[in-house]
């Protein structure tokens, strides 16, 4: 579901766990939030958004789009 999100993670060379721990949440709810398994709120997205400097509709609002499809 959150394709730009994985990739963003691994061009930064960044591990799910790390993101993880830069969110300060678990490893498996991260990997929820970027398999589409979990919603993702307002407030994580922002956050998720400060780690790679974007604006959370850069990472999230396309896929949005896509799904609503």
């Amino acid at each position: 579901m959150y394709l730009k999100l994985k990739e963003l993670r691994k061009k930064k060379k960044l591990t799910a766990r790390e993101m993880a721990e830069k969110l300060e949440i678990s490893k498996p709810f991260y990997c929820q939030i970027e398999n589409g398994k979990r919603r993702l709120t307002y407030d994580m997205a922002v956050r998720i958004a400060q780690i790679f400097k974007k604006k959370p509709d850069a990472i999230f609002y396309e896929d949005h789009i896509n799904r609503e499809k």
